[in-house]
This record gives C-alpha cells, structure tokens and sequence, in this order.
C-alpha cells in the first residue's frame, strides 16, 4: 500500500506521478468474518479502522453498495465543532474534537483539519442571551466558547453587512476557535487505507439485500455478491437505515430521512477565514481552500431518499446568504448536490447494541454526522468488540425514546425536520 511522506511526494513527483500504489486493496468477499459493516461513508469506515487499531479485530469487512465515500460522507460542507447545549452531546462531539485534532497524524493521511473558528450570529438581544447560555454551558465542561460584540465580529468578518439598516441586524455572537473544517473525500479515505493497512477489507459494489438470521440472530448477510456470515453485523448507513432495517423485519425506527442540500460558487479571493451561521434561518457559510463558498440550509420539507433537493430551499439559502452578505448578489453558484440526513425525534444520534442479537446500530446523525466520525467509529468500535457502550455512547440508545431520556438539544420536540 501507498506510503505517504516528504520522501514520497518527491520521489512520484520526479517520476510523473505515475509510481503510486493503491490507498487500499479491492478483495472480494470471503465467506465468513467476524464482524460485517454495512456502509462504508465515513462512520462505516471508522468503525473499521478503531476495531482494528484499538480492539485487535481485523477480521472484518465494510460493506458499501456503490463507490467508496458515495453518501454523505462526501456530500456534507465539511464543518467540525463541539458547541452544544446539552452535556451528552457536548462531552461526546468534544471528544470527537479532540480526535479530530490528531487525525492527520493518526492516519499518516491529510485531512486538512483547518481549525478556523466557528461563528454563530445572534441577530436579537434573546438569542445572544441564548447564546451566552451555550457558551456558559460548554465552558463549564472544558469546551472553547468566546461571545463577541458586533464590532468584533465585524473587524473578523468584514463582508458581513453590520448596519443597522441590515434586514436582520447583528447583536453579537458565540465563537468557537477550536472548531472549524476538514476535507471530506480525504476523511473518507484515510480511514479507509488506514482500516485495509491493518487487514480490514473495503468491499466495494456489494450491496447489502437481506439478512441471514437463526431464529431472531443475526448470523450475516445476503448481498449481490453472493452470502457473508458473520458474528456481529453493525449498521452504518445513514439515510438508508429505514431501508437496511426493514430487510431484517424492523419496520418503524424513531428516524426519518429527508434530504440536505448544499452549494458551492465560483471561487473567490480569500473572503472569509471562518465558519459562519445565520441566527434568523438555517444557513452557514464556509470558504474552501480553493476560493469556493461552500454553503447549505434548510432541509427539503418532505421525506425522500434522493441525493437532490427542491428549487424552493436553493431560494431560500441564497436569500438567506444575501441578508448577510449583500455584496455576493453577482457571485455564481457552481453546483449543488444533496445528502440523505438521517434525522432522529430528539435530534441526538443513535449507538447502540441492537435491536437483534448479533446486530449493532449507529444512524439518527442528523445535521451532526461528518464532524461526529472518529467519534462515532470509536465508540461503536468499542461497543461492538464489548458490547457495551463507552461512556461517550451510552446516552444514545435506542430506547430512550420509549423511556423519555430523550437528548433534545435544540428543545424542537418529537419532529425530526425540525432538529
């Protein structure tokens, strides 16, 4: 496999870049593993890659139907950050934070993890209230949190229209520095070289059709490569997991999937150097390394298991990005593209044991799921080889919602879209 370094990138260089070994193998199944992962987007991926580093278990396969990092691992606007209200979610994304800042290192792979702040804009003396709350919450439990004054917001933003005669006027904002952007296809796969370095194998065009089961355990998978038997099977699919969990006779899961559309414009000079969002709607903004502004919204306001979304959200995010930016009204937009989200009733993620013996599922990511993976494979890493949840996991199961623990951090209620 492919070693990277300075030597390396020398060496191909000199040679035309003609030289360089494949990131991962292209095996094809075998008939039995230890442990079987359906879906190999990010969380898939991980999980893999911390079995194998952190649990010793490599005799395991990731499953993915199409292409590796087809899904939403490569179709999200890249942000990472920890600034939640609620300390489940708050400890678990902090931890994720933290695994974020060593993850180049960790996979001797570059994800570009840019630590360039996050902005969230309060456009009412209430919500800076609110926001002061976040902050006051994530400080008690050891997170970054800063709330800034409209001048200097202004001084770190200066496109941003600051008047008064602004549609929706600036009263301040909570900063976190710490969090910020990585790039996705490059998360995708470093976990993946890093998973088949180890032994992992990334079966790719092997779509999951069935279970197999003895009595209510489930003992593998029927696939359109043929059977896989396995000891444990894991669940990492997203926006698909009503779809995968119907084909084990599980018909009602407390998600729904509904698709998330995001932007990119022509690129521009450098603009913003942080991570913004828009306190009166659902919008945030980004500027890649290649001068593009990357951007998204709202969710589509209908179930659908689509990668594209509806004209009226595009209209929606551009006039939303206008009312912050007016000064963009020429700016072109190059291309959009929609993800799958899968959006849990109290807008907290799912990692758990279960439903069945012999299965383990992580989905209810929501908007949360890029910024949550090395995150997410640990601790469902962790709770497939004991199963038992790590402390960072264990609030999020599956009976919560049958128990009233529910984690609603943004307090929106039993409707997924709204979280």
């Amino acid at each position: 496999m492919a070693e990277y370094s300075a030597f390396s990138l020398l060496k191909n260089a000199l040679s035309g870049n003609r030289d360089w070994k494949p990131a991962w193998r292209k095996p094809s199944p075998k008939a039995s593993y230890d442990v079987v992962i359906i879906g190999g987007g990010g969380h898939g991926l991980s999980t893999a890659y911390y079995l194998a580093k952190e649990f010793g278990i490599t005799n395991v396969a990731v499953l993915e139907k199409g292409y590796l990092g087809s899904g939403n691992v490569g179709r999200n606007t890249t942000a990472v950050r920890s600034n939640y209200l609620l300390p489940q979610n708050t400890r678990f994304y902090e931890h994720s934070m933290k695994m974020w800042e060593n993850l180049s290192h960790d996979l001797n792979y570059n994800v570009m993890f840019s630590q360039r702040g996050v902005l969230n804009l309060a456009h009412t003396p209430g919500q800076l209230d609110d926001l002061a709350r976040k902050g006051n919450a994530m400080r008690h439990l050891g997170v970054d949190a800063e709330l800034m004054t409209p001048a200097e917001i202004g001084r770190r933003v200066p496109g941003l229209d600051m008047s008064q005669q602004a549609r929706f006027p600036i009263y301040g904002g909570l900063m976190q520095e710490r969090a910020g952007t990585a790039r996705h296809d490059a998360v995708a796969w470093g976990y993946a070289r890093g998973a088949d370095r180890r032994g992992v194998d990334i079966i790719e065009n092997c779509e999951v059709t069935g279970f197999l089961r003895d009595g209510d355990r489930v003992t593998g998978v029927s696939t359109s490569r043929g059977e896989i038997r396995a000891r444990k099977v894991a669940v990492a699919v997203a926006g698909s997991t009503g779809r995968v969990m119907q084909l084990a006779g599980i018909d009602r899961m407390p998600i729904e999937s509904h698709v998330l559309q995001a932007f990119v414009s022509e690129s521009l000079k450098p603009f913003l150097d942080t991570v913004l969002t828009f306190g009166m709607g659902h919008f945030y903004v980004g500027q890649s390394d290649k001068g593009g502004l990357v951007y998204g919204g709202d969710l589509d306001g209908y179930n659908s298991y689509a990668q594209r979304g509806s004209l009226p959200i595009v209209e929606e995010v551009m006039s939303e990005m206008l009312a912050l930016f007016p000064s963009l009204a020429p700016v072109r937009v190059l291309r959009s593209w929609g993800g799958v989200c899968d959006m849990s009733m109290d807008g907290s993620p799912i990692i758990t044991t279960g439903p069945l013996p012999g299965m383990y599922l992580n989905c209810g990511w929501c908007y949360g799921g890029f910024k949550a993976t090395p995150a997410s494979g640990f601790c469902f890493a962790h709770t497939i080889a004991k199963d038992a949840p790590h402390e960072f996991n264990a609030p999020f199961t599956l009976d919560r919602f049958s128990r009233g623990t529910v984690i609603d951090d943004k307090g929106q209620g039993p409707t997924p879209r709204m979280h």
